[in-house]
């Protein structure tokens, strides 16, 4: 075991959540004093992008078939609309004198620390060079100026998190969250693009270091201290089938030589706490320029959906619940296997994930027509299969109760209880219809690189994202649940190592609304 790989196990567990004790946090939290959530850079040239609110007649259900969506063409109008679809406002939501706004990518805690940035060449109504996008003015604020010469069309979305905006409630499990909110960030910009008929690559052959340089996040003198951003990932965006090789060396060439404006403004929330432990790992976890398959699985049709409503409205309406009616009657078997083949390796949801499926579920049901209440599992790779019966409970049965889904009963009795205090006793994992643990394969994962601990969150996350619009479209509503007693989820389980963890918890039910809080535009203050 090398030091980076040590470094990163040695978060996981010290970060782990268990029944005596949670995971080391701020003492005190000054709600008054939270981190600016909307980045700016100060001295740019702003780009005012077109009006949001833009609709498409794409059904949601038409994305299952993404082949069949007619590419719409690259236009400064277009690439509004896949901003706002995948990182803009959805609503603000008021109580009192309390205002805050809601996003179309969820976030824990709705702290959002995942940063975006396009990268655009070639396009006559944007000038080469690198932009960071405000999701609150639905601006562009250009960082870099590219030369003029450069005609070849690219477009590409840069990730990146600012950590501390997930420190700042959540301490030093903050680390896990942002990797979870960067694989919500997948998820939300491959629904977005899809809507538009576009599709994206994830260049994940690329190391942090190229990243930082081509996203100008190692420019230290332009970020305050303590507030800088972490580098993620770069998305190609393809447009239709014509779309070009896409050259980095070149983009990152053009970086070096580039016009470079604009200093990151303060978030401006008071760093009372300091959590050195999230920059040992997140140093730990690094990722160098790498080999990457372009492996895929092979794609077919989840079960169908009765959904009729269009993509942009069903992107736009996604929330978290915050309860759950605990009375509710049950969910359709059809709705609860859409929703699970819809989370498969072989749903177009994943067509950019270039590698195997290293996440599987254990789903708690609670209230599923024609199912005994219990403990089911998903596995989502066929050769993971006897490695969790191996690694399980011996009197789970692991019977297979559906022919179009590998679902497999475990368990028969009622599990609310169980779900609800492994939950960190929050009644949503009780309430609904039902919840689950995404589990990892976690030990022979960790044990090629450190920077996969990354990785196996982002997977997660984009399951997750994929729960969250499915939840919507069957008329009911999810939640990320970041807040978990890993080892004792283990221990109910059966795992005896680690050689599988769970790292993502997730609850789908029937919501219960708060008409205390009332709900405005989302873009009502641009006017």
């Amino acid at each position: 075991m090398n030091k980076q790989i040590e470094t990163v196990l040695n978060y996981h567990n010290r970060t782990k959540h268990r029944l005596e004790r949670y995971a080391k946090g701020p003492e005190s939290i000054d709600w008054e004093d939270q981190p600016d959530q909307f980045r700016h850079f100060s001295g740019c040239e702003i780009v005012t992008l077109p009006k949001p609110g833009g609709e498409l007649d794409v059904l949601f259900s038409a994305l299952d078939s993404p082949e069949t969506i007619t590419a719409q063409p690259l236009t400064l109008v277009n690439v509004s609309l896949l901003l706002e679809l995948a990182f803009g406002l959805s609503a603000w939501k008021q109580f009192g004198p309390s205002r805050w706004a809601l996003r179309c990518n969820p976030s824990s805690g709705n702290l959002h620390p995942t940063e975006a940035y396009v990268i655009s060449t070639g396009q006559n109504d944007l000038k080469n060079g690198v932009y960071h996008y405000v999701s609150h003015d639905h601006t562009l604020e250009q960082r870099c100026r590219f030369s003029d010469n450069m005609t070849e069309s690219s477009l590409a979305i840069g990730l990146s998190s600012v950590h501390w905006r997930e420190a700042w409630k959540y301490g030093e499990r903050a680390f896990r969250y942002c990797q979870h909110d960067l694989g919500h960030a997948i998820g939300a910009l491959r629904y977005a693009a899809a809507t538009l008929g576009w599709s994206i690559e994830l260049i994940a052959e690329m190391s942090d270091d190229d990243i930082a340089q081509l996203l100008g996040l190692n420019r230290h003198e332009d970020f305050k201290a303590l507030e800088h951003e972490s580098p993620d990932l770069i998305c190609r965006i393809n447009i239709g089938i014509d779309s070009k090789p896409f050259d980095v060396d070149a983009l990152i060439a053009d970086t070096k030589v580039g016009l470079w404006s604009g200093k990151a403004d303060s978030l401006r929330a008071y760093h009372l706490y300091k959590w050195p432990l999230i920059d040992e790992v997140a140093i730990a976890a690094s990722k160098p320029s790498t080999k990457e398959p372009k492996w895929q699985a092979v794609q077919s049709l989840p079960l169908p959906t009765d959904c009729k409503q269009t993509a942009t409205s069903l992107i736009r309406q996604r929330r978290s619940a915050q309860q759950f009616d605990g009375k509710m009657s049950p969910m359709s078997q059809a709705d609860f296997y859409r929703i699970l083949s819809a989370v498969l390796p072989t749903s177009p949801a994943f067509q950019a994930w270039r590698w195997s499926a290293k996440i599987h579920l254990f789903i708690f049901v609670h209230r599923v027509e024609g199912l005994a209440p219990g403990v089911y599992a998903l596995p989502r790779n066929h050769e993971a299969l006897e490695k969790l019966k191996a690694g399980t409970l011996e009197t789970f049965m692991w019977q297979s109760v559906a022919k179009e889904i590998p679902l497999y009963h475990l368990y028969s009795g009622d599990c609310r209880q169980f779900a609800k205090t492994l939950s960190c006793h929050q009644p949503i994992a009780s309430d609904s219809a039902f919840s689950l643990g995404m589990v990892a394969e976690f030990s022979d994962t960790m044990n090629d690189a450190a920077w996969l601990y990354r990785r196996l969150f982002w997977e997660t996350g984009l399951i997750g994202q994929v729960l969250y619009l499915e939840a919507e479209a069957a008329g009911y509503r999810g939640t990320g649940i970041g807040c978990y007693f890993d080892d004792s989820v283990h221990e109910l389980l059966g795992f005896k190592d680690e050689q599988f963890q769970s790292l993502y918890h997730f609850t789908i039910g029937r919501p219960l609304e708060d008409k205390r809080i009332e709900t405005l535009s989302a873009y009502e203050h641009l006017g």
